[in-house]
């Protein structure tokens, strides 16, 4: 139950850190109060994570959803470059999730 509730804590932080692009520097109230509660459920849920998995797991594979999920999003929303090197690299990043996550010995 604790790596589920770690990858929705990643796609709550994906949320909050595309949030603060439509949030416009936390100048526009509605996608700034988005943000916010993104980033709150994001630190609820990694908190109750934490409880079962390593802190440094855990905390590497919440940002590494993160970093993947804003990254990948980032290049389809906000036309960032999709270079080769780019996509690499985020797949490099996917691989030391699993393997985290392979390595960690709890389902």
């Amino acid at each position: 139950m604790s790596w589920w509730l770690l990858f929705v804590a990643g796609l709550f932080e994906v949320a909050w850190a595309i949030g603060l692009e439509y949030s416009d520097g936390l100048s526009k109230p509605l996608p700034t109060l988005g943000t916010a509660v993104a980033l709150v459920i994001s630190m609820v849920l990694l908190a109750q994570a934490v409880k079962e998995l390593p802190v440094g797991t855990a905390y590497a594979v919440w940002t590494g959803i993160g970093a993947v999920g804003t990254a990948s999003l980032g290049i389809v929303l906000f036309d960032e470059p999709a270079t080769l090197a780019r996509i690499f690299f985020i797949g490099t990043i996917v691989v030391g999730i699993v393997g985290l996550h392979l390595v960690s010995g709890s389902a």
